[in-house]
Parts: structure tokens; sequence; C-alpha cells
């Protein structure tokens, strides 16, 4: 076992990524970086790492086959030592959930349950599985906008609707991806149900969604400049899910690169729309 291994599990980057998307859930609901918004992100970094260090646990059977040179299967860290790590970042997100308050709470209490019940159960379903892991990612947003109130939280619905379906179409390609451990495991997801062509028409078919929501004129930054970088940032997304389309097996959809390319379309909306919102000029940092 290696500290490299434990906390390559954790995917610290998205981990870290997931805390910054809650911190600019709180920007776009308030105009306002108050100190106590910087606790959002220790609080979602704990919580997705917790997720991601059991969910690999869970999958153990699955990377074997799949990625065996993950931290699990390939020994670089041991089952018991993931159970620890898991259950001691769920009680550290949770722990630091409650001074940001009861809405907070309850976002953190589901979400953690969510996350633990999603590799057991809801992963090896058809679809029911993509739907949780694009809820989680979306529901960041209204998290972080969830620190100020709810009023506050109903202005990150746009950026929740946008992530919810670029990340729907990410994680249908996935489970293309992994056809042939996911079978070996019983697993019944949508490309093993309904095959492969059919899951990438379905990812296109969510992208173009993303991106007809990300043009909507609904956030006050809304104008020329933006459609200029979120559109570029719709291409990629759009470039990402278009390579699928035209594959028949699981080897085709790695070989497409299309969920990495999916994934580099969302950092860059993610990029885009964090600089419209302080550009804006919406954006307050209190001195004291």
């Amino acid at each position: 076992m290696t500290v490299a291994g434990l906390l390559s599990i954790t995917r610290p980057v998205n981990s870290l990524v997931a805390g910054l998307a809650a911190l600019l859930g709180y920007i776009v609901a308030t105009g306002s970086l108050a100190p106590i918004s910087l606790l959002l992100v220790p609080i979602v970094f704990s919580i997705t790492a917790g997720g991601n260090v059991f969910n690999d646990l869970c999958d153990l059977a699955i990377d074997r086959i799949n990625r065996p040179q993950r931290p699990l299967p390939s020994g670089k860290v041991t089952p018991e030592a993931a159970g620890i790590l898991a259950a001691s970042l769920f009680a550290a997100g949770l722990v630091l959930t409650i001074p940001a308050g009861l809405p907070c709470v309850i976002i953190a209490v589901a979400n953690s349950a969510l996350l633990l019940s999603y590799p057991r159960t809801l992963k090896r379903t058809a679809l029911w599985g993509n739907v949780a892991v694009s809820y989680l990612s979306a529901s960041i947003y209204p998290f972080g906008g969830a620190l100020a109130g709810l009023m506050a939280m109903e202005r990150t619905l746009p950026l929740a609707g946008i992530t919810f379906l670029a990340m729907l179409s990410r994680e249908l390609l996935k489970d293309a991806e992994d056809v042939e451990g996911d079978s070996a495991a019983g697993a019944r997801t949508v490309p093993i149900v309904a095959g492969v062509k059919k899951t990438g028409v379905f990812a296109y078919a969510c992208a173009l969604g993303a991106i007809a929501v990300s043009l909507l004129p609904v956030v006050p930054w809304w104008g020329p400049a933006y459609l200029v970088g979120i559109g570029a940032a719709d291409v990629v997304i759009l470039f990402g899910a278009a390579r699928a389309l035209r594959c028949r097996t699981p080897e085709c959809v790695r070989s497409s690169l299309s969920t990495s390319i999916l994934k580099a379309g969302m950092y860059l909306a993610l990029a885009v729309i964090t600089g419209a919102a302080i550009l804006s000029g919406n954006l307050h940092i209190p001195v004291s």
C-alpha cells in the first residue's frame, strides 16, 4: 500500500473541481464571495472523495477486468484501508456541513446516502445509475447556493441543468466502454440492454440538450462575450459526443476518447461560466 495510491483513489482533481464548483454556485447565487463560502470546498471535496473511494471498493471485481491499473486491483491500496478512508471522508464532510445551515445539511446527507447506494444497487440498473451520477454532479451548484438560502439556490438551477445533461451523456458512454466487465458482473446498464450504438445516439441527444440549456438567456451575464466562450465549450462537448456515434463496440468507444473529450468540454464550460460570473461585475468580495 502506498500514500500515492491512497491519494489517487480519491480522484483528488475531480474532487477539488467539485468543491470549486460549489463555490461557483455560491457566487452565482449571491454575487459575492463571503468567508463562510470557502467552507464549501472542503465539504464537497470530502464527500465526493469518499464516494469515489467507496465506488472503487464496490467495483473491485469489475475493475480487475476493466481497469486493472487502478489502486485497488493493482494492490496499491488494500480494501481495508479503502473502507477506513471512505468512512473518514464522509464523516469529515458531514461534520463540516453543520455550520453551513439546514438546507446544506439536508442536501449533504441525501447525497451521501445516494453515493453509498449507487455502487451497490443503482449502478447496475439501466439508466437509473447514470441519472444518479448526473444528479450528484448537478446538485453541487444548488448546494453552493443553499448556503445563502433557498431563494438564492434557485439562481443556480440553469447551471445544474447544463451539468446534468452533459454528465448524463458522458456517463452513458462510460458504460458503453465498460460493457465486458459490467456484463461479467451481472449489471444491466443501458448499453448492455439497448446496445452500444443506441447508447451513443442517446448520449449525443443529451449533449445537444446541454448545449441548448447553455444558450438560454437566463443568466445575468448572457451576451455576445458569454455566447462566444460557451459556444467554444459547446463545440468540444458536441465533438466528444459525436465521436461515439459511429461505434458499435466498447473498444471503439474507448478508442474514440469521447468520454475524455466530453470531460474537457465540461471543464471548459465551467471555466467560461466562472469567468463570466466574475467579469460581469456582480462579484463583490468583502474585505472584512
